[in-house]
């Protein structure tokens, strides 16, 4: 019996892990294609301020790519063919869209879920007041913040005021360079001893984030009025809008950084913008989704959810089951026998990426990060195999075989990806919308761009791992396993 030729050892560099700079392995005309992503993703970030504008913006450009209200198809009683695109949607904030593949939907999904609500203020529901003769918008934060960081600031009022009658006003105030912006006022170094000598989580309180909205007074109030700056701005709200304060009773107004995302850098390398977290991860699932070329093998879907920040609770959260019901519409259009035991196997065989964002190892502070574990700028997509706190609460920790099976499809679309955590053990930790996915036993990882200065009014990506985000997505749907 002849000697078994043994196999060449592999060469040295395959045997360390990969550490380049992800510009000096781009293809040949490839900077082209992720400079002109990058300028639409500055475009759509720019828009979609609310989880509100994201959502309809999202939905003009399925709708432009053919992609049909799943709802409407249902009443019309259509069936579900391979190719066919639609979409559906949760109380204007959170959409489903999927592309149906070649296999049954039995046989499971490809999945790619992000959110579109970002870190802001709220107003209240009785936000407007007068003190010290000019007008203010009363605020409560939502999502992580450092609340220091929102006061001398340029801001932008958002939202919707739904009327008793059924109207629903779409409010859009400092975006517009005609606009007039607002803000948050900050006390000046002269006065500000005891201030300074708090704790930086203390020296802005969240009950003092109350934005100037005015001080000129109503010339035409009646002279019983008191509150006359108020009465003003209250006149202007109607003139524009028409609303009155009693108004505010059923508005959604969101406080968020005025102004559009701008390339930063003298080499234009990086994007600067407002909701990076978690809209550039969103937008790239949406657009890798909305760009394949062909039918995939498997139904791709794409989950933009609505309040993660804040748990992914309510009616548009992850944690509600109005994933779990889109995915029952589908069947029910796929005319599938016993439901409920389909809709079971399917989920459970289905594949995931948890879209949302990572940390970068910043230099200027060393010291949360783990020195072999922290995801680098310009390295391309991050993969963390979990997430969580301390010893990995709330995380969903993704199995050896699924993340092997993510380099593969990563590899073979020449995808640069590295691997992170989120800072050091016991440094402190978050969570995504993973756990969500993974409780039906499909397998699920993180998978994001990595930002510098998250959860800040304006955030921080690398224009190369935005476009490796999108290819990353694209070829997840695209893959046949």
């Amino acid at each position: 019996m002849s000697a078994k030729k043994k196999s060449a050892p592999p060469a040295a560099k395959t045997l360390f892990r990969r550490d380049e700079n992800g510009y000096t392995n781009l293809k040949k005309g490839e900077e082209r294609k992720l400079e002109a992503y990058c300028r639409e993703y500055i475009d759509f970030l720019s828009a979609a301020k609310t989880e509100r504008e994201a959502h309809d913006l999202a939905v003009a450009e399925a709708e432009a790519k053919g992609f049909q209200n799943l709802d409407a198809l249902r009443a019309e009683g259509k069936p579900l063919e391979p190719g066919t695109k639609v979409y559906r949607s949760c109380r204007g904030k959170t959409l489903f869209l999927a592309v149906i593949g070649k296999h049954a939907l039995a046989d499971g999904l490809h999945i790619v879920g992000g959110h579109t609500d970002s870190p802001r203020l709220d107003a209240k529901p009785n936000p407007l007041y007068e003190d010290g003769e000019i007008a203010l918008l009363d605020t409560h934060y939502y999502g992580g913040i450092k609340k220091y960081q929102w006061v001398a600031l340029p801001l932008a009022l958002h939202g919707v005021v739904a009327k008793p009658g059924g109207e629903t006003v779409t409010v859009s105030i400092g975006e517009d360079p005609a606009d007039p912006v607002f803000v948050i006022t900050d006390l000046l170094p002269h006065l500000g001893k005891d201030q300074a000598e708090k704790k930086l989580s203390e020296g802005i309180s969240g009950e003092g984030l109350n934005v100037l909205l005015g001080s000129r007074p109503a010339s035409d109030a009646d002279k019983d009025v008191k509150e006359k700056v108020k009465y003003q701005i209250l006149a202007l709200l109607n003139a524009r809008y028409g609303i009155t304060e009693e108004d505010f009773a059923s508005a959604e107004l969101e406080i968020v950084p005025a102004g559009p995302a701008r390339e930063l850098g003298l080499d234009r390398s990086m994007i600067l913008g407002y909701g990076h977290d978690d809209r550039i991860c969103a937008y790239a699932g949406l657009r890798g989704l909305l760009d394949l070329d062909e039918v995939p093998d498997y139904t791709g879907i794409v989950l933009l959810c609505d309040k993660e920040e804040i748990g992914s609770v309510g009616a548009t959260g992850m944690d509600s089951v109005f994933f779990e019901n889109s995915v029952a519409e589908l069947l029910a259009l796929a005319d599938t026998a016993q439901p409920e035991l389909v809709l079971r196997r399917c989920l459970e065989r289905s594949r995931m990426l948890s879209a949302d964002v990572n940390v970068l190892h910043d230099p200027n502070y060393p010291d949360v990060s783990s020195p072999n574990n922290a995801a680098k700028l310009n390295r391309g997509v991050v993969i963390a195999k979990y997430t969580g706190a301390r010893g990995k609460s709330g995380s969903s920790d993704a199995s050896a075989e699924f993340m092997a099976e993510i380099r593969r499809v990563f590899d073979a679309a020449g995808v640069a990806w590295q691997m992170g955590e989120l800072g050091k053990v016991d440094q402190g930790g978050g969570g995504t919308i993973a756990m969500f996915l993974a409780r039906y036993g499909m397998d699920v990882v993180d998978c994001g761009v990595g930002l510098f200065s998250m959860h800040a009014p304006w955030e921080v990506a690398g224009k190369l791992d935005t476009y490796m985000m999108y290819k990353a997505y694209r070829a997840f749907f695209a893959d046949a396993r």
